[in-house]
């Protein structure tokens, strides 16, 4: 029989240096993880600024077109107008002049411009609401996915 006890499980201690390798390892892991995770995450919010002003901007831009189709309307309105009053004078006793066929022209035309840039002011806002980072978006699902299928392949 052997009097020397062996060792218990809980008194053990490796010798000095062998323990330090691994967790400096895992330390240095853990940085380089948490480092990407934030380059990462940076760059998924410059994705997002950048698909915001995009959009923005093509909104910006049709409503821009918007207005100025609502300035030829207005102005078509104002040659109308005034072409109804030259046509009432024509109407009237005492005249024979045709002035009002050349407003009534300016109006068709008018009208005409007015309508293409709101068609194109309804292109553009369509195109561009919501003003939603939709690859951002995307790029995130899929990261979320990676880690997921990572998680569920360690376990």
């Amino acid at each position: 029989m052997s009097t020397y006890p062996p060792p218990e499980p809980s008194s053990y201690k490796p010798p000095p240096g062998s323990e330090s390798q691994p967790s400096q390892n895992i330390a240095r892991t853990m940085t380089e993880v948490s480092e990407r995770a934030q380059v990462l995450v940076r760059e998924e919010i410059e994705l997002a600024k950048a698909e915001v002003t995009e959009r923005v901007g093509r909104l910006a831009r049709g409503a821009i077109v918007g207005l100025v189709a609502g300035v030829f309307v207005f102005f078509a309105l104002v040659f109308f107008l005034v072409g109804c009053a030259w046509l009432l004078y024509y109407y009237l006793p005492g005249h024979t002049f045709q002035y009002f066929v050349g407003f009534f022209a300016m109006a068709v035309i008018l009208l005409a411009l007015g309508a293409v840039a709101g068609m194109l002011a309804a292109r553009a806002l369509k195109r561009g609401s919501p003003p939603v980072p939709e690859m951002a978006i995307d790029e995130a699902r899929k990261i979320k996915e990676t880690v997921s299928g990572s998680e569920d392949a360690q376990s």
